[in-house]
């Protein structure tokens, strides 16, 4: 049986994440919409988790939890 693994650990982040993923979106130049995404190639789908990522590590090298 298949098991989901992107589910959040704290379901009230999930509208920081949306965010956090339109933004990224942005950067790269991805136009994303709200809601459903289906249309995008694998490429734009990667470059958007590759560069939430590398902000996530940025954020954690320059010490911002964001816990404060």
């Amino acid at each position: 049986m298949a098991t989901r693994s992107n589910r959040l650990l704290v379901p009230e982040a999930r509208a920081g994440m949306d965010q956090f993923k339109m933004e990224a979106a942005n950067e790269v130049g991805v136009n994303l919409k709200q809601g459903y995404n289906g249309e995008l190639t694998s490429r734009q789908a990667g470059s958007i988790g590759g560069q939430m990522v590398k902000k996530m590590i940025q954020s954690y090298e320059q010490g911002k939890t964001g816990l404060q």
